[in-house]
């Protein structure tokens, strides 16, 4: 078995913003890419116990999107489209031309954005837990979509309680206690006591969900995915996205795989990484990649097969 590969921070500049990203690999070398995008109010780090794992046999770049982790928060579109062309010119900077694209909860309505924007840049799709296949979300962000629900965010997210739960949080971990769903919800609280990421935060939620639920749906454009291998993974115990969602888009993509996880919840790579690393691999090891032309988009509309390149 091969090494496990050291996993760095990086920052690329890109249209004049700090894009704050871990690489794993070269992108130079021969190798497949996976470009990992986290959920709302999350960063890369949400990928931190998989990385190194999935580094073994592919090169695995995990960005923080515009307004999330160590990346700009600017006033800015935090729209999907945008946060699709960003990843899009990530890759150009880093000299990737394809990649397997992975996308947890926010993530993968960015990634399915970025595959129906830029088709040639898709070679796999992997949706965990992903937004945009349903209305259904946590009652949570619905209530925090309401009007002036930011001016109670300061007092909703206060930075004592962040740092009491930090202190805590080390407590725990030096004493072997661990709650990997816990910790990543921590983790997207502890971010939105910090002023200008609870302002990119709003942007984003009120883009893609409202008091009713989610207000974006991929559902309409699945059918121009039937020809790209795509992946499923959801948690059985997901609190913030039903599972149902996951069966509904595996009835939509005949010939995707579905994958439940039956003892996790809304972060399945963090709650089952090993399994998590161990369906990935496969998944990667046993589909070609697609290689779509832009002329290809004409025949998907217009239902007709693309053809294939390698």
């Amino acid at each position: 078995m091969q090494a496990e590969r050291p996993v760095e921070r990086r920052t690329a500049k890109i249209h004049g913003y700090d894009v704050s990203y871990r690489i794993c690999g070269d992108p130079a070398e021969d190798r497949p890419v996976l470009l990992l995008v986290h959920g709302m109010a999350g960063s890369a780090t949400t990928w931190r116990s998989v990385m190194p794992s999935l580094g073994r046999h592919h090169t695995v770049i995990a960005p923080d999107l515009l307004g999330h982790g160590t990346s700009s928060k600017p006033r800015h579109d935090y729209s999907l489209g945008n946060f699709a062309s960003l990843l899009r010119d990530l890759l150009i900077a880093l000299g990737v031309e394809r990649a397997t694209l992975v996308g947890h909860s926010l993530g993968g309505g960015v990634v399915m954005q970025l595959a129906y924007q830029h088709p040639e840049r898709c070679e796999r799709l992997v949706l965990v837990c992903s937004g945009g296949l349903g209305k259904e979300v946590s009652w949570i962000l619905r209530a925090l979509t309401l009007p002036a629900s930011e001016y109670a965010m300061p007092i909703l997210f206060p930075g004592f309680v962040r740092d009491v739960g930090n202190a805590v949080s080390r407590w725990l971990g030096a004493r072997g206690i661990r709650a990997p769903h816990l910790e990543e919800e921590w983790r997207s609280y502890v971010s939105l006591t910090e002023p200008d990421t609870r302002a990119a935060f709003v942007r984003t939620l009120r883009g893609v969900i409202d008091v009713s639920g989610q207000t974006v749906t991929a559902h309409d454009r699945l059918y121009l995915a039937r020809h790209v291998p795509t992946l499923i993974i959801w948690g059985a115990q997901d609190h913030i996205i039903p599972v149902s969602h996951a069966h509904a888009a595996h009835a939509a993509l005949p010939g995707s795989r579905l994958e439940i996880f039956d003892d996790a919840g809304h972060f399945p790579h963090a709650e089952q990484p090993q399994k998590f690393i161990d369906v990935l691999d496969d998944f990667v090891e046993s589909t070609e990649p697609m290689r779509l032309d832009p002329r290809d988009w004409h025949a998907l509309l217009t239902g007709g097969p693309p053809q294939a390149r390698r």
